[in-house]
């Protein structure tokens, strides 16, 4: 078979084309293509030494001749265990990424203490630090020693031979962008290397039964960057969120082999590292003045965690002809419906009130269950009506005024009445009992306003 001598990589999705062009035929960006040396099929890019193996059709598997009983290695944090459905899974790979600064060293550097406290055999491999900045890191988190290996390395053929000969049970690749292949044309980080890398470093993991974890780059956009194809080589991809201002962090699992995927691991960043954040549902009320008008709490749902929440609303006369509307964490399109909503089917005169709304804790919320929230938050600021502060109100709007029942409701109730709140303002579809709760169902946004005692005439 003839080989291609050249050939041209898409920088935005990897795409491989074999003619030059402007734009993309895959994902259809312009100028993202770049020259490559392609390989011929003598096997160029592979490491000296290595052959590849035979493999065989299976007809039928014996469950039975299959070793099920594999334990999931603990993180040694509670969170990161729940996120991760129990801990990581030996012989997977598990991608995170996060932006820079916010913590995936930290997070790691303290999984890999605690897992070699418990026996378990690490290896930590640093392309982007030197020792002595790691050293610093463990004493910044108070440690004096940890049992672990440190190798610094960037070249590819190096790590496997050093993961080879150490035997590691955990390995940490800090950061896959940084890793590269010699005997690939193209520089380290580019879509080639990427992917050639990870694909070694996967197949490595999964013949030793090694927990692996490659941390990524992520994008000005925050996705992580480099080819798509990386998220579908590993097991488990994990982002790393929150605001470096903030003492908040959050660890969102989008894709995970071997258990469900939407459920969170919340963390506090402390002089000492992170902590399991202890009431991560309430964390966002514990500053909330109760009694305060334009104030609703909103059981919001995030993944599979509920998240309670504050909804507040402040409606102002204006002079203006134009009145001003502003929403920090809420969709403005969804906003301008409910208010004229509001205008419409409960006849209030928002045409010369400017109206501000924010979600407290800088939560952003897109589930259309918070539009009851938001409604009753603007009438009880307009009025200066507080709601009850023992209510939760949860429930999507109509342009017609209904009101519908929102997704997974009663788990919702159920996480707002272990935190002390007594009454629900739910959709009249709702039909389950949540102990310790009394639930109100409204068929439209007039009753469940009466219901919260705000008037609207």
């Amino acid at each position: 078979m003839a080989k291609i001598r050249t050939q041209y990589i898409c920088e935005r999705c990897g795409t491989v084309h074999i003619q030059w062009s402007g734009r993309c035929n895959s994902c259809g960006e312009w100028n993202t293509l770049y020259e490559q040396a392609a390989a011929s099929n003598s096997g160029g890019t592979r490491s000296a030494g290595k052959s590849k193996s035979k493999s065989s059709i299976c007809d039928s598997l014996d469950l039975g001749s299959v070793d099920l009983s594999q334990q999931a290695i603990s993180t040694g944090s509670f969170e990161f265990d729940r996120a991760l459905g129990g801990g990581l899974t030996p012989g997977s790979v598990t991608l995170i990424g996060g932006e820079p600064g916010i913590g995936k060293s930290t997070l790691l550097t303290q999984f890999l203490a605690s897992a070699g406290s418990d026996g378990h055999r690490c290896l930590y491999v640093s392309a982007e630090e030197s020792r002595s900045q790691i050293a610093g890191r463990i004493c910044r988190l108070g440690g004096s020693e940890i049992s672990i290996g440190i190798l610094i390395a960037s070249e590819l053929q190096d790590i496997e031979e050093q993961i080879l000969s150490y035997k590691p049970q955990i390995v940490v690749i800090d950061s896959i962008q940084t890793v590269y292949d010699y005997l690939a044309p193209s520089p380290a980080g580019s879509v080639t290397q990427v992917r050639e890398c990870a694909t070694r470093l996967s197949d490595l993991a999964k013949s030793g039964n090694i927990a692996m974890v490659l941390v990524g780059h992520v994008t000005k956009d925050g996705t992580l960057a480099g080819p798509r194809v990386l998220e579908h080589l590993v097991d488990t991809v994990v982002y790393f969120e929150g605001d470096r201002d903030s003492y908040l962090r959050v660890l969102r699992v989008i894709k995970h082999r071997f258990g469900p995927v939407g459920d969170l691991g919340m963390f506090e960043m402390g002089s000492f590292g992170l902590v399991d954040l202890e009431n991560a549902t309430g964390v966002h009320l514990v500053d909330r003045v109760e009694g305060q008008a334009g104030s609703v709490v909103f059981p919001a749902l995030d993944g599979r965690r509920v998240i309670l929440t504050e909804v507040q609303a402040l409606v102002v006369p204006t002079s203006s002809e134009q009145p001003r509307r502003v929403a920090t964490g809420l969709e403005m399109n969804r906003v301008l419906l409910l208010l004229a909503v509001l205008e419409k089917k409960i006849g209030l005169r928002l045409y010369n009130k400017d109206v501000f709304l924010s979600v407290a804790g800088g939560i952003r919320l897109t589930d259309p269950a918070a539009d009851l929230a938001t409604i009753t938050a603007v009438v009880s600021s307009l009025n200066d009506q507080p709601v009850d502060p023992s209510f939760v109100v949860v429930g999507e709007v109509g342009l017609g005024g209904e009101i519908r029942s929102a997704s997974n409701a009663r788990q919702r109730l159920a996480e707002a009445s272990r935190l002390g709140f007594t009454t629900g303002i739910v959709g009249s579809t709702f039909s389950d009992s949540v102990a310790g709760m009394l639930t109100l169902r409204v068929k439209d946004v007039r009753s469940a306003l009466g219901y919260a005692s705000l008037t609207f005439c």
